[in-house]
């Protein structure tokens, strides 16, 4: 069964490594709010299956190198939660 995991903390915050660790093979990080931040702080740390949400990429004016992470809008968000068995929001 596979996880979502929702992170919104700054790279350096204890919650963002916490998360980091606790992925495993076949989960899915969903980078929102400040989040975002890891694309710019922390992306080669980043599992393969990365997604930031486009709305929060944009508000702080970030542009990630082509293939770091995968954007996705809200409804990709919805999508992703309807696709996964569980879900943790960090």
């Amino acid at each position: 069964m596979s996880t979502l995991h929702i992170l919104n903390k700054f790279p350096d915050h204890p919650r963002f490594r916490a998360c980091l660790e606790a992925i495993a093979e076949g989960d899915t990080l969903l980078l929102i709010e400040n989040g975002v931040l890891a694309t710019l702080a922390a992306a080669g740390e980043l599992p393969a299956t990365t997604h930031t949400l486009a709305a929060d990429l944009a508000a702080r004016g970030i542009r990630p190198a082509e293939g770091d992470t995968r954007v996705v809008d809200y409804a990709g968000m919805v999508r992703l939660t309807t696709t996964h068995s569980h879900i943790i929001s960090w």
